[in-house]
């Protein structure tokens, strides 16, 4: 088989995975800047719940790139058949069917030692580059990866706010997350990440190897949000209050609980948040 038919026989393997004519996919690669749109959404702090803002009172935003249309089913495709299906550990919980930032939190209880990182611009600084070698490192061919990166990535990064972009960025991330899992279990340090939130907690001081697990991110061309970076006990950890024996909802969770419940409003959130947190308290293992 010659170079072309391989490269065409692969094009349709993947558009026979993901349940798309090739017509379609192809269609969808060659205008794909007419698939993305761009969001812009207001950050609030994960503890209080209030508005975030600059020292000067500007309001802290983020900008997002969903997708739509037959791109955006496309990628729901991609992310059910190819993407989801690939194992990730234990210690990964954001965009991971039954975990959450409330499992991500838990394994942390009971450790008076915290330690917690943020990964600045975690999906903009993934490369189109990047994402395609983890294809390529994970066995998909070389066409086959070439097109899994043009529909997944656009102007040469993963853009935020897309089916696929969160397990990707796990899967670019992996080779770090093994190589911090593997200094955690060395050290008796408990390492959870949470897409660009990264927590290591430990019974006993272990600030000695915060700069070697700084190091071991920054190695990799992820950068440090040291604005965000703390060590100390009592932290929040991905909008949880850890406890020696148990984990909570910070305090404007339950106070919006109690007004649903007071109002006895149709949907409630926030109390169904505050049972999901009380589940997991409930739940054997993982600490």
């Amino acid at each position: 088989m010659n170079s072309l038919q391989f490269k065409k026989n692969e094009f349709k393997k993947l558009c026979a995975t993901i349940g798309f004519k090739p017509t379609i996919v192809s269609d969808v690669i060659s205008n794909v800047d007419k698939f993305y749109y761009e969001k812009v959404e207001i950050k609030k702090d994960k503890k209080t719940g209030e508005v975030k803002k600059y020292k000067d009172g500007t309001v802290k935003k983020r900008t997002l790139h969903p997708s739509t249309k037959e791109l955006k089913a496309i990628q729901k495709s991609l992310k059910k058949n190819i993407l989801a299906p690939i194992s990730l550990p234990i210690e990964v919980h954001g965009g991971v069917k039954k975990r959450s930032n409330i499992t991500n939190a838990k394994p942390h209880k009971g450790n008076k030692f915290i330690f917690t990182t943020d990964l600045q611009d975690f999906y903009p600084n993934i490369s189109n580059s990047h994402v395609n070698e983890t294809f390529l490192s994970l066995g998909f061919s070389n066409h086959f990866s070439n097109s899994l990166t043009k529909l997944t990535t656009w102007k040469y990064a993963l853009p935020q706010g897309t089916p696929t972009s969160t397990h990707i960025s796990n899967l670019v991330f992996l080779k770090t997350d093994f190589e911090l899992i593997q200094l955690c279990n060395a050290n008796n340090i408990t390492y959870t990440r949470y897409v660009d939130d990264l927590t290591f907690s430990s019974p006993i001081d272990f600030r000695h190897l915060l700069n070697i697990i700084l190091e071991i991110i920054k190695k990799n061309n992820f950068k440090i949000s040291y604005r965000k970076t703390k060590y100390k006990g009592n932290q929040t950890v991905t909008g949880i209050n850890i406890f020696l024996n148990k984990i909570e909802a910070p305090e404007h969770i339950k106070e919006k609980s109690k007004i649903e419940i007071e109002n006895n409003t149709e949907m409630k959130p926030y109390s169904i948040y505050l049972e999901n947190i009380q589940k997991e308290n409930k739940r054997k293992g993982s600490r």
